[in-house]
């Protein structure tokens, strides 16, 4: 059905572009989605009885309207009456079903002698100049109407997930639940249909980081025929006043391409009528719906219907306040201003913000030397095991007097407070030894890794300015002016050990190296109060203390060995060392966790998954009541058959986000079987003491639910990098909202408005592989400084949702055809650690560029073998060892029996799943340990033929 009028154009019912989206409820199977009303004072004299018999007599000459329905009600009270309001707002809100009953009239008949008429109508039959029309008609049946034949629905209403907004957070369990926020009501000199269109876009390009907004737009009035259409509009920063309100009136113009679908945004822009009560949509028509309606003399109102599936209520009233705030900003602007020079958020707004991500420190702070604080507890419990490696376990006091030793003999050796000094020892009860001894001596810890190549062991300790080495390692390569000690000298020493320098909590404890996007590591100062923070932030909840076994899982030169570390001996509790080998094997891992009955566990996810399906696959029962995740993001997934064997209630399990520059943990998230079901990003809310907040590019708070870099305030913020002025002012800042020092993380988030933080990756060139963070820029810088390279990229390959399966793929143009991979590898594992040498390299002639000039990501293809040119390698070979088919399977490359395991893209995650296959081929597994003796097919064939010949 459709109404003319001589005062309407004709609107066809089939063929009008409205159709097309109404006909059909493609959100939803809601009717009120796609219903409007109109509320219409009528004129003196005419009541129930005189607009039912008009109805008749257009009954008669328009059969359409036989299915249209009437009703009418007397109240006993005054049109002005409160109870008559409720009465006309209820009845203008209930929606009509469609085919064949698409429009219901309602007079309402009042003690004072006044009647409303109350029409709602299905737009699909009816827009609003038709219901105008259609309005007039029941009042006065002689104007000339013409309503043919209602168009066929286009078929049942069809049920459905909405469309996703990133930033609306909404809860997908709350589908269907509408809500609604009432715009401001604002009177403007011009551009009274222009604006909102123009505010929704600067508000979504603001929301979304992009240069253009996409929406959908329904324009009517009550002269004027419903259009719909979608919508793009160049809305970034860059973008003038002028120009976007020129875009948006022309985009509000009749005509246009009709809507194929139904996006997530739309704005119904409406004009008004005099007198009339207009509501352009019952519930949201599409899943956040800005219906405004602007009248001649420029006043603008209207009301944001939301769907919670998409949209949550508090960012609800977040975007329809930016709406607001945008529609008068940009009516006051001057047409040359660009459009990001118009703040979203205003100061009070960001001030809220900022203290939703903020964590009040608790009360039992206490700021004290690392050392002190070991102190009181060795003092508290001096026979309670302290320290535990495959050879020993020492007391507190035994741990407490032979760091106090090593003290003693570092001062001798002419150390004095504030000097750094380097540490490279294997993982055993000597390296804990000597990290509290540095401590005692009032000096600051710099740890390396026995792993890593000696250029890279240099370049730290040069850095550092460490005049001091503790090292076991008979090769530690030799700098001038440095000495080296063996942990063994320091505690032969003997002699009493030099009094307690007494550190300054805001002295430097240690310095922690992590990779630098100039191509050298950049070494990050934490003061000893900072890890005091963070136990005082964390011992409370989770309930940290003597009873507690803890394991020293990872690298000190990692931060998540301060949190084992010290988080076991400064609550009290026993500190299990984990040997190198036993941490690359889940069998033997597990089997000492069993063994000395751990209760707390720290992992990265990538470590954690192996870990977990040998748990699955064995009897013996844990003891672990914490696991703690870390490193890198986790998908809680992953953890439904682990709360299947560990129920929550017994092994609390919590994921945390943190940075080496903010002492190892910012947030915390406490994770339940009800978790796993979703793919959240959610790292919980800043511990006590902390802060998180997102920011844009210009350090602008970004609203709840909005993207941006992270910055993280509060107790954890470390002090400086290293021997780097520039790097350290640019990324330890003062926040312009609150004057805090904050740190600009580089990661991209965004905050949820209960406090929440949503992690969401790296804005820069930094990924992690297998917990470790990596700049890819400095593996770039190494492969460029090789003078026979003349172009390089490094970028993330393999399966990113396999931890196993990533690895960093190398690019690289040489400058003559002698330069072979294997040279490449070779100089790469000379400057990296394992961890950071590619496991592929592809040689090209050039790299692909993008039409920007950048290198085309999309373009680069990994070689089909990591080491073509290494001696053995023999691709067309048949694979009749079954060891050899084991060893193609896993690396999923034609290696032959000669070619080395890890120089093939292997690595510890994937030698567990070497051993797994080779296992259910029914060969006996190798251990990582036998696997680093014996990395090729060949080898590992030989090693099972001895064990079954012995």
């Amino acid at each position: 059905m459709s109404v003319t009028s001589e005062a309407a154009a004709e609107v066809p019912a089939a063929g009008h572009p409205g159709g097309r989206l109404f006909a059909r409820a493609e959100f939803g199977a809601d009717p009120s989605r796609a219903c409007h009303s109109l509320v219409r004072r009528l004129p003196a004299g005419t009541d129930a009885v005189t607009v039912r018999a008009n109805l008749a007599v257009l009954t008669e000459r328009h059969p359409a309207l036989r299915d249209m329905q009437m009703f009418d009600e007397t109240l006993d009270v005054t049109a002005g009456d409160t109870v008559a309001h409720r009465r006309r707002a209820r009845e203008a809100g209930r929606a009509v079903n469609g085919a064949p009953v698409v429009a219901r009239a309602v007079v309402l008949d009042y003690a004072d002698g006044a009647a409303d008429l109350v029409l709602v109508a299905h737009r699909r039959a009816v827009d609003r100049c038709a219901l105008d029309a259609l309005a007039a008609a029941l009042a006065d049946p002689a104007l000339p109407v013409d309503l043919p034949e209602p168009a066929a629905d286009a078929g049942p209403p069809q049920d459905g997930p909405p469309p996703e907004l990133p930033w609306g957070l909404g809860d997908p369990a709350g589908a269907g639940r509408t809500g609604t926020v009432v715009l401001t009501a604002t009177t403007v000199a011009r551009d009274a249909a222009a604006l909102p269109v123009a505010a929704t876009a600067a508000v979504l390009a603001g929301y979304s980081g992009t240069e253009h907004a996409e929406f959908a737009l329904i324009t009517g009035g009550p002269r004027t025929p419903d259009t719909q259409r979608p919508v793009s509009l160049r809305a970034g920063a860059a973008t003038s006043v002028g120009e976007l309100l020129d875009a948006a009136a022309r985009a509000a113009a009749p005509g246009g391409e009709p809507l194929s679908g139904v996006p997530a945004v739309g704005v119904v822009l409406t004009e008004d009528s005099a007198g009339d009560v207009y509501r352009p949509v019952l519930a949201p028509l599409f899943p956040v719906t800005l219906a405004w309606q602007y009248d001649t003399d420029g006043t603008l109102n209207g009301v944001l219907h939301y769907d919670e599936g998409v949209l949550d209520p508090v960012i609800a009233g977040q975007f329809a306040g930016h709406v607001d705030r945008l529609v008068g900003a940009l009516a006051q602007a001057p047409a040359g201003t660009p459009v990001g020079d118009i703040e979203l958020v205003d100061t009070g707004e960001a001030a809220a913000i900022v203290a939703a991500g903020r964590t009040p420190a608790r009360g039992d702070t206490v700021a004290a030397a690392v050392h002190e604080l070991f102190r009181q507890v060795a003092a508290a419990r001096p026979d309670a095991p302290a320290l535990t490696d495959e050879n020993r376990t020492l007391s507190y006091a035994e741990l407490d007097a032979r760091s106090d030793t090593v003290a003693g003999a570092l001062r001798a050796h002419g150390v004095a407070p504030g000097d750094r000094v380097g540490v490279c020892l294997d993982r055993d009860a000597d390296l804990v030894v000597a990290l509290l001894g540095v401590l005692k001596a009032g000096a600051a810890y710099v740890p390396m890794d026995a792993t890593y190549p000696a250029e890279r062991l240099v370049h730290t300790v040069t850095d550092s300015g460490a005049r001091t080495v503790l090292s076991s390692a008979p090769g530690f390569p030799a700098v001038d002016g440095v000495t080296v000690l063996h942990p063994g000298e320091l505690s032969r020493a003997g002699g009493e050990p030099v009094p307690d320098p007494g550190a300054d909590p805001d002295d430097i404890a240690y310095v922690i190296y992590t990779s630098g996007s100039t191509g050298r590591p950049k070494g990050v100062a934490v003061p000893h109060r900072n890890v005091g923070a963070l136990l005082a932030a964390t011992a409370r909840d989770f309930r940290l203390g003597p009873a507690d076994t803890w394991t020293l899982f990872h690298s000190s030169a990692f931060d998540f060995s301060v949190w084992e570390i010290w988080g076991a001996l400064l609550t009290g509790g026993h500190l299990v060392v984990v040997p190198y080998f036993v941490a690359r094997s889940p069998e033997d891992f597990h089997d000492l966790l069993v063994r000395h009955r751990v209760t707390v566990l720290n992992q990265t996810p990538s470590a954690f998954a192996t870990l977990k399906e040998v748990d699955l696959r064995g009897s013996a029962e844990l003891a672990v009541r914490l696991v703690i995740f870390g490193g890198e993001p986790l998908d809680v997934r992953m953890l439904q058959d682990w709360f299947g064997r560990h129920p929550h209630t017994r092994c609390r399990v919590v994921n945390m986000f943190g940075i080496t520059e903010t002492t190892v943990h910012v947030t915390s998230q406490t994770l339940t079987p009800q978790n796993t079901g979703a793919a959240s990003r959610s790292v919980g809310r800043a511990l006590p003491g902390w802060s998180v907040s997102v920011r844009d590019a210009a350090g602008r708070v970004q609203p709840f639910g909005v993207p941006g870099e992270i910055w993280v305030g509060g107790a954890g913020v470390a002090s400086h990098y290293l021997n780097q002025e520039e790097l350290t002012a640019a990324r330890f800042v003062s926040d312009p909202v609150t004057g805090e020092r904050l740190y600009r993380s580089g990661d991209l988030g965004r905050l949820r408005p209960d406090g929440r933080l949503d992690h969401l990756g790296r804005i820069d060139g930094q990924v992690k592989v297998r917990g470790f963070r990596i700049e890819l820029g400095e593996i770039r810088s190494v492969l460029l400084e090789d003078p026979n390279v003349t172009a390089a990229a490094v970028v993330l390959g393999g399966d990113t949702d396999d931890a196993a399966d990533v690895r960093l793929d190398a690019y690289v143009v040489a400058r003559h055809d002698a330069v072979s991979v294997a040279d490449l590898r070779r100089r790469a594992a000379r400057y990296l650690p394992d961890y950071m040498v590619p496991a592929t390299f592809t040689l090209l002639s050039e790299l692909p560029l993008t039409v920007n000039g950048k290198v085309d990501v999309s373009r680069l293809e990994p070689a089909a073998e990591v080491a073509a040119d290494t001696p053995g390698t023999a691709a067309g070979e048949p694979a009749d060892d079954p060891v050899l088919r084991v060893w193609r399977e896993v690396l999923g490359k034609q290696v032959g029996p000669d070619d080395d395991f890890f120089a093939f893209g292997g690595n510890s995650l994937l030698a567990v799943r070497l051993s797994g296959a080779l296992r259910r081929a029914g060969l006996p597994p190798v251990s990582l340990r036998e696997l680093y003796v014996h990395p090729t097919a060949a080898e590992v064939s030989a090693l099972i033929s001895g064990r079954e010949t012995a």
